[in-house]
């Protein structure tokens, strides 16, 4: 498991660093299509999301950015391209948003 160093003031939750992709190509996640998260990103029953349904985008994202422990869930489900579009939309923790934007400097004005 690979992660990227984050200052301890940036935890997606209590006691959890925030992960964050080290670079947005990498980022090679569907951009339609329904897709299924894993129990561990979404522990409620429907897990399902439609890509064309702009809510289901902007909830399947923030899920993904929000409980993501591994960069390779990153990489699998969130597309750069589309996160850099909807970034200023989604509904994220505090910790969550300043990692990636002090990673990805360009986040903060997308």
């Amino acid at each position: 498991m690979q992660t990227t160093a984050i200052p301890v003031a940036c935890l997606a939750r209590p006691g959890r660093p925030a992960v964050v992709a080290r670079t947005l190509a990498e980022l090679a996640g569907p951009t339609r299509g329904v897709v299924e998260l894993p129990v561990r990103l979404m522990w409620h029953g429907e897990r399902t999301f439609d890509l064309a349904d702009p809510d289901d985008l902007l909830w399947m994202y923030e899920n993904v950015l929000r409980e993501s422990t591994r960069t390779d869930d990153l990489r699998q489900l969130i597309n750069g391209r589309t996160l850099r579009r909807v970034w200023r939309r989604l509904n994220l923790p505090r910790g969550v948003r300043q990692a990636w934007e002090s990673r990805h400097r360009g986040l903060r004005t997308a």
